[in-house]
């Protein structure tokens, strides 16, 4: 699958896959300057990218696990989520979870992009939900 991406600056780097078996893409902060993020502090990156999503996919924008296990940066709404009609600057917020300050500096690889289909469900209100072996349990319910 080709789909189309957009740089918005010269100095956008496109997303890339550190393997050929990767399922996400390295996305980059497109900034001029470092930026530091204090103890407990969120700031939004841009990455100077735009994407067209083909219609029934949908972007996901997850955490890098060595950003996040290593230094304790972490996207501040856990996934970001860009949907197929969504043409704007691809925009990571990033937040720092430890009691240090934490610095992203311009190039670095800030989050990682994965594209999924997606099914596009509508609703129809029911009095009652078939029944399952599981029911209602919930957290902790099958004992595992």
């Amino acid at each position: 699958m080709t789909l189309k991406i957009q740089r918005l600056t010269p100095t956008a780097v496109l997303p890339e896959r550190a393997t050929g078996q990767s399922a996400g893409l390295d996305l980059r902060a497109d900034i001029g300057q470092a930026v530091t993020l204090p103890p407990g502090g969120a700031s939004v990156f841009p990455t100077g990218l735009a994407i067209a999503l083909p219609e029934g996919t949908v972007g996901l924008v997850f955490g890098r696990s060595g950003l996040g296990i290593k230094h304790g940066i972490a996207p501040s709404n856990a996934v970001g989520v860009i949907d197929a009609d969504y043409r704007g600057e691809c925009t990571v917020a990033l937040h720092n979870d430890t009691d240090e300050v934490r610095t992203v500096a311009p190039g670095d690889r800030i989050a990682q992009l994965v594209i999924l289909p997606f099914l596009a469900a509508e609703f129809a209100e029911a009095d009652a939900l078939d029944e399952t072996d599981r029911g209602a349990g919930g957290f902790g319910s099958t004992g595992r």
